[in-house]
C-alpha cells in the first residue's frame, strides 16, 4: 500500500509538473489543428506516443512484461470520443488538463473536473451505467493491431518511428520553429531551469513519453496492469469520497492526485499559481463539457491520456480510432465555439465598413 501510494504520487507529480510548466495542453493542439492549422502539438503527441512505443516494444520482447488486449466496442469508442472531443472544447481542457489547470487555481477548471469526475463515476458505477453497457455490449472487436493484421508490433513502431520523425524534422527546419522565445530571467541555477526557463513543445513531449513508459513498470509493480490512465481513477476518487471504501484505491487513484501536486508546485515555484473566477459562460460552459468528457471518456474506454497517448502506443486499434474521433469532436465543438462567432464577426465589420463608405 505505501508502495503504491508513493510510486502513484512521483509519477503523477513528475507528469502534473511538466505539463504545467511546458503548457502541453492537447485541446489546445486538436483545436489548433483546425482554427490554426497548426498541427506542432499534434506532432508532439506523436512523439510521445512513438518514445513510449519503442520502450514498450524493448520491455516486452526483453520479458518484463507481455502487453495484453481486451475486446473494444467500436461503437461506443467513436460515440464516446467524439464527446469526449466535444467536452474538452467547452471545459478548456482535456482530462489530464483539467487536472493540472486546477493545480494552477483555475476555479473553472476545479468546477470541470469535479463535473468530469462525476460523470465517469456516474456512467461506470452509477445511473448511467445500463446505458454504456448496453452501447458497448454490442460490435465488440479485437483490439490488437497485429494479432487482426498479422503484422509484427516492432512493424507498427517502425512505420510509427519513421512518419514521426519526418514531421518533426519538416517542422523543425522552419526557422521559426527553431527558438523558444524566453522571458526576463528572475531566478538563478536550478530553480531558473524548473521554473522559468521555456521549453520546446517537442522537448516537453519527449520527457511526457518517458514518463508515461514509466508508468507502466510502476504501475505493475503494484498489481495494477497498464499504464497512465486518468478517467477511471477520477471516477474511484468520487467512488471513495462517497462510500469510504479502501478497496477502491489503487495506483491510478494516487496517479491523478499526484497531477496535482505537480502542477501546484510548478505554479507556485514559476509564481503563476492564482485564484481566477470564471464568468458565468465559462461556468456554464464547464459543468456542460466536464460531464461531456466523462460520459464520453468512460463509454470510450479512455480519454486523451488512456486512449490518445497510452493504448496508441500499445497498437490498440482502440487507441487510434478513439484518438481520430475526439479530434473530430473537438473540431465540431471549435467550429461553433472559435469559427463561427469569428465569421460572423467578420461578416459584421464587412457590412458596417460598407454602410459607412455608403
Amino acid at each position: 500500500m505505501v508502495w503504491m501510494i508513493i510510486s502513484g504520487l512521483i509519477v503523477g507529480s513528475m507528469l502534473g509538473f511538466v505539463m504545467q510548466r511546458t503548457r502541453f495542453c492537447l485541446t489546445g493542439g486538436f483545436r489548433d489543428m483546425y482554427v490554426q492549422k497548426n498541427n506542432k502539438m499534434f506532432y508532439a503527441l506523436l512523439i510521445a506516443i512513438t518514445i513510449q512505443s519503442i520502450g514498450l516494444l524493448i520491455l516486452s520482447v526483453t520479458g518484463v512484461f507481455k502487453i495484453t488486449y481486451e475486446p473494444f466496442p467500436i461503437v461506443g469508442t467513436i460515440i464516446g470520443s467524439f464527446i469526449f472531443g466535444i467536452g474538452i472544447i467547452l471545459a478548456g481542457g482535456c482530462a489530464t488538463g483539467t487536472w493540472y489547470r486546477a493545480g494552477e487555481g483555475l476555479i473553472g477548471s476545479w468546477i470541470a473536473l469535479f463535473m468530469y469526475a462525476l460523470g465517469a463515476s456516474a456512467t461506470k458505477f452509477g445511473f448511467l451505467k445500463p446505458i454504456s453497457e448496453s452501447i458497448n455490449s454490442k460490435t465488440l472487436a479485437n483490439s490488437s493491431m497485429t494479432e487482426t493484421t498479422g503484422i509484427p508490433f516492432w512493424v507498427f513502431v517502425v512505420v510509427l518511428s519513421a512518419v514521426t520523425l519526418f514531421l518533426v524534422n519538416r517542422t523543425l527546419s522552419k526557422k521559426k520553429m527553431m527558438a523558444v522565445p524566453q522571458l526576463k530571467q528572475r531566478f538563478t541555477g536550478i530553480k531558473h531551469y524548473l521554473f522559468e526557463k521555456r521549453y520546446h513543445t517537442f522537448a516537453a513531449a519527449i520527457i511526457i513519453g518517458l514518463i508515461a513508459l514509466l508508468a507502466w513498470p510502476m504501475s505493475i509493480s503494484t498489481g495494477r496492469e497498464g499504464g497512465l490512465g486518468i478517467t477511471t481513477p477520477s471516477a474511484k476518487l468520487v467512488q471513495f469520497i462517497t462510500t469510504g471504501d479502501t478497496a477502491i484505491l489503487d495506483w491510478g487513484v494516487f496517479l491523478v492526485l499526484g497531477i496535482f501536486v505537480g502542477s501546484y508546485m510548478a505554479a507556485k515555484g514559476s509564481r503563476e499559481f492564482k485564484w481566477r473566477l470564471p464568468d458565468i459562460k465559462t461556468i456554464k460552459n464547464s459543468v456542460i463539457g466536464g460531464l461531456f468528457m466523462g460520459f464520453g471518456a468512460s463509454l470510450a474506454g479512455g480519454c486523451s491520456i488512456g486512449n490518445g497517448l497510452v493504448a496508441t502506443a500499445t497498437m490498440s486499434w482502440q487507441g487510434w480510432i478513439s484518438l481520430v474521433f475526439m479530434i473530430f469532436g473537438s473540431w465540431f465543438m471549435s467550429y461553433f465555439v472559435f469559427v463561427r462567432p469569428m465569421q460572423q464577426y467578420k461578416k459584421s465589420a464587412k457590412t458596417s465598413a460598407v454602410t459607412q463608405t455608403a
